[in-house]
C-alpha cells in the first residue's frame, strides 16, 4: 500500500509541477527575467523527461531521487547565485524536499536529502549575517507576481503532498485494524477447530478403547473356549472344525489389532524400544508359523538368513520388526496360490558398532499393476475391489509397515510385475552391541514336569464376566490350580487381606473399583507379603496408555485378552519362581 502510494504522488506531482513550472516559466518570460526562465525551462524540461521515463519503464524510486536531486540542486543554484537570499521559496522548497524525500524514499534518504538542502542555506545565512558572501554576479530581481505564483505553487503543492500520504495513512490504519479484526476471528476459529480436533482424537482413542474391549471380551471367550476343547482330546472331525473356528476367530482379533496399531501409528503414541536381540532366532520365530500356513497351501518357503549375523546381537525394537516381517509375509502368502515364498535377510554394511542389514520378502503371486503401487500403502485400501472381495483384508497390513519404517526413517522399495510377483524390500540400520555373547558353563536343565506343575498354587481372580469366570475356571480346572474369584475390585482387595495367594489376576475394568484402584491398595497393605503379591493385568484393552498405567499402579506384568494358555502359563511360573528365589 505504501509504494502504491508512493507511485501516485510521484505521478501525479510530476503532472502538478509540470502544470506550475509552465505558469512560472510564462511568467518570466514576459517579465524578461532571463536567468529565471532558463532555470524553471531545465526545471520544465527535466520533468518532462523524468514523467515519460516513469510511464515508460515504472522505475518510481530511481525517478524519485533524479527528482528530489534535480530540486536541491535548482535550490542551491537559485540561494548562492540567481536571487543570493533566502527567502520564503527557498524555505519552501527546502520543506517540500524534505517532506517529499521522507514519504518517498524513506527515513535514512529522507535525512540524507533534508541535510543536503538545510546545510547551504544555513551557511548562506551565516555568511550573509557576517557580510561575508561576495559573487561576481548580480542577482535577479524577482518580480512580486512571481513570487506570487511560486508561493502559490509551493503551498498547493505541500497540501497535495500531505493530502495524498494522510489518506493513505488512514487507509492504512482501517486496513490494519480490518485485517487484525479478521485475524482475531480466524485465530478463534482455529483454536476452536484445535479444540474440536483434540476433543475429536480423544473420543476416538476412547471409542477405540471402548470398542477394543467389547470385541476383545468376548473374542476372548471364543478362543479360550475353543482353546479347551481342542485341549480336551476331541475326535478328529471336532478337531477340524475347532481349528476352523479358532483360525476365523484369530482373523478377527489381528483386523482389531491392526485397526488399534494403525490408530496408534497416527496418533503418534508409538514409542521404539532399543534392546538387544539376535536377529537371527527372531526372525526363525517370526517365519516359523508363517511357514505352516505356506506349506498348508502348498508353497514352498525360504527363509535364508546371513551366517555372520548369527553371532551378532543388535539393538532395537523387535517387536515391530516383527511386525513389519510378519504383515509383509502374511500378504505374500494370502496373495500368492502357487510357486514359493522368500525371506531374505542379509548383511548390507557392517560398521563395526553399527550395522545395515537388507530385508527382503519376495512371492511369485499375482503381482501389483505400476499405477496401483502409491494406493496399496494407503490406510483401508487394496489394489482394486476384486482383490478385496477375493482375498479379503482391511488394508491396513501395508499402511502400517510403510508408517512404521517411515518412522524409522526407512523407505520401502517394491518390484513387481502383475501375474509374476512382488518383492518388498528395505534396508535398515542397527546399532550392534559391543559385548561378546559368552556361552554359560553352567548348562540348565531341561525343565521337568514337576516344575510346570502348577497344581500348588492358589490364585485369585478378579473378572466381572461370567463368561470370562467360566472360562477361566475351567483352564485352571485343567491344570489344577486352586482359584478364587472376586467380582470387582473391592471384593479382590477383601479376599487378599484375608487370604492367602500365590498370584492375583486382575481385570481392569470393574465395576465399584476397578484394577488399577484395586492393585494400587493392595501394594498399601500393611502385611508386606500379601503386599507384594504378583499381580498380572488381565485385560480386553491394547492401548499403550493401559500398558503404563498398570505398571503406575504396582501391577507386575499384563497380558491381553484374549490370551493363549501357553502364554499364560509361563508367565504363572515365571512369577511364582521368582516370588520363591
Amino acid at each position: 500500500m505504501l509504494d502504491q502510494a508512493r507511485i501516485r504522488l510521484l505521478y501525479y506531482g510530476l503532472l502538478l509541477v509540470f502544470v506550475a513550472l509552465g505558469i512560472i516559466l510564462t511568467n518570466v518570460l514576459v517579465e524578461d527575467q532571463v536567468v529565471l526562465a532558463t532555470v524553471a525551462g531545465f526545471m520544465l524540461l527535466s520533468m518532462l523527461i523524468l514523467f515519460k521515463y516513469l510511464t515508460w519503464c515504472a522505475d518510481w524510486k530511481s525517478v524519485t531521487h533524479a527528482l528530489i536531486a534535480i530540486g536541491t540542486l535548482v535550490n542551491i543554484i537559485d540561494v548562492f547565485v540567481v536571487i543570493q537570499k533566502v527567502d520564503i521559496i527557498a524555505i519552501q522548497l527546502v520543506l517540500i524536499i524534505t517532506i517529499f524525500s521522507f514519504y518517498t524514499v524513506g527515513q535514512k534518504w529522507g535525512l540524507i536529502y533534508s541535510i543536503l538542502n538545510l546545510l547551504p542555506v544555513i551557511v548562506f545565512m551565516l555568511y550573509g549575517y557576517k557580510n561575508m558572501y561576495i559573487i561576481d554576479f548580480v542577482p535577479e530581481k524577482v518580480d512580486q507576481s512571481t513570487i506570487i505564483i511560486c508561493v502559490i505553487a509551493n503551498f498547493v503543492l505541500l497540501l497535495f503532498i500531505h493530502n495524498h500520504f494522510y489518506k493513505t495513512y488512514l487507509s492504512n490504519i482501517k486496513q490494519l485494524k480490518q485485517t487484525s479484526e479478521e485475524q482475531s476471528n480466524l485465530n478463534y476459529t482455529l483454536e476452536t477447530a484445535i479444540d474440536k480436533a483434540e476433543k475429536s482424537s480423544q473420543a476416538k482413542s476412547e471409542f477405540l478403547s471402548t470398542m477394543s474391549h467389547e470385541i476383545r471380551t468376548p473374542l476372548n471367550a471364543v478362543i479360550g473356549m475353543t482353546n479347551l476343547l481342542i485341549m480336551s482330546n476331541p475326535r478328529p472331525d471336532q478337531t477340524e472344525n475347532l481349528e476352523i473356528l479358532k483360525f476365523s476367530a484369530s482373523n478377527l482379533l489381528a483386523i482389531v489389532n491392526d485397526v488399534l496399531d494403525f490408530n496408534k501409528i497416527e496418533s503418534g503414541k508409538i514409542v521404539f524400544e532399543n534392546i538387544r536381540f539376535n536377529l537371527v532366532e527372531l526372525m526363525n520365530s517370526i517365519c516359523g508359523g508363517q511357514s505352516i500356513k505356506a506349506h498348508e497351501k502348498g508353497l514352498d518357503f525360504k527363509l535364508l538368513v546371513d551366517d555372520v549375523l548369527q553371532n551378532k546381537v543388535i539393538i532395537g525394537d523387535p517387536t515391530r520388526i516383527t511386525q513389519v516381517i510378519f504383515n509383509l509375509v502374511s500378504n505374500a502368502i494370502k496373495f500368492t496360490k502357487q510357486g514359493c515364498i522368500t525371506v531374505r535377510v542379509a548383511l548390507f554394511e557392517d560398521r563395526h558398532d553399527r550395522v545395515t542389514i537388507h530385508f527382503s520378502v519376495k512371492d511369485t503371486g499375482i503381482g501389483i499393476e505400476p499405477d496401483s503401487l502409491d494406493a496399496i500403502f494407503e490406510p483401508f485400501t487394496q489394489e482394486s475391489v476384486t482383490t478385496t472381495r477375493q482375498y479379503g483384508g482391511t488394508g491396513l497390513g501395508l499402511a502400517i509397515v510403510k508408517r512404521l519404517l517411515e518412522l524409522k526413517g526407512v523407505k520401502m522399495q517394491v518390484n513387481s510385475q502383475p501375474g509374476q510377483g512382488s518383492e518388498f524390500s528395505f534396508n535398515m540400520e542397527f546399532l550392534v552391541s559391543t559385548e561378546v555373547p559368552v556361552e554359560s558353563s553352567v548348562k540348565l536343565q531341561p525343565t521337568t514336569q514337576q516344575d510346570n506343575d502348577l497344581s500348588h498354587l492358589k490364585i485369585l481372580i478378579a473378572e466381572d464376566n461370567v463368561v470370562n469366570t467360566m472360562l477361566m475356571k475351567k483352564l485352571f480346572s485343567k491344570w489344577k490350580i486352586q482359584t478364587s474369584f472376586a467380582e470387582n475390585g473391592e471384593r479382590a482387595v477383601e479376599q487378599v487381606q484375608y487370604g492367602n495367594f500365590d498370584v492375583i489376576l486382575m481385570d481392569l475394568q470393574m465395576p465399584i473399583m476397578n484394577g488399577f484402584e484395586a492393585a494400587t491398595e493392595i501394594r498399601k497393605l500393611m502385611d508386606t507379603k500379601k503386599a507384594n503379591t504378583p499381580i498380572i493385568a488381565l485385560t480386553a484393552s491394547a492401548l499403550t496408555e493401559i500398558r503404563e498405567k498398570v505398571f503406575q499402579s504396582g501391577m507386575n506384568d499384563y497380558i491381553s485378552k484374549p490370551f493363549k494358555p501357553e502364554e499364560l502359563r509361563e508367565k504363572l511360573i515365571s512369577m511364582t519362581t521368582e516370588k520363591a528365589v
